[in-house]
């Protein structure tokens, strides 16, 4: 039996569909392409987006900005020296834009002007930092991208 080039064109359009549903079929229910979203809430977030904008520039008008480093067991954030520390409240979030699981926050509580992050809660890669505070009736915000 011989096979024209009608019927050739058939098979082989088959074929590719096939191997298309094929593709789309395993991504959809293959758990190691699960991708998060970057936020759950994006649209309601980008509504805050003007008052992130001027949170963040308060705290770069700072005489002294929040500052941080690596350190040999994990991650130093450092707060200026000159705030009182009861005046401070706020939260610090840890965001692993590659696995939302990963994300953590941690409610500022200062006894010091300084927070150690423990080497166990990060893993090596991406992170975003964000420091969303408030003193004296004032909201500033801190964002850093770091790869530690």
């Amino acid at each position: 039996m011989r096979i024209n080039w009608g019927t050739g064109i058939v098979i082989g359009l088959l074929l590719f569909i096939s191997f298309i549903l094929y593709l789309v079929f395993n991504m959809l229910t293959d758990k190691k392409f699960d991708h998060d979203l970057v936020t759950e809430e994006y649209y309601k977030k980008e509504l805050l987006f003007q008052q992130e904008i001027d949170a963040e520039t308060r705290g770069n008008e700072l005489a002294e900005n929040i500052s941080d480093s690596r350190i040999e067991n994990g991650w130093l954030i450092e707060f200026p020296e000159d705030l009182n520390l009861d005046g401070i409240s706020g939260n610090l979030n840890f965001y692993r834009p590659s696995n939302a699981k990963l994300d953590f926050d941690i409610p500022l509580n200062l006894e010091s002007h300084r927070i150690e992050i423990a080497d166990k809660n990060l893993i090596p890669g991406r992170w975003n930092i964000y420091i969303h505070w408030e003193y004296q009736g004032e909201t500033y915000l801190y964002k850093k991208e770091i790869v530690y």
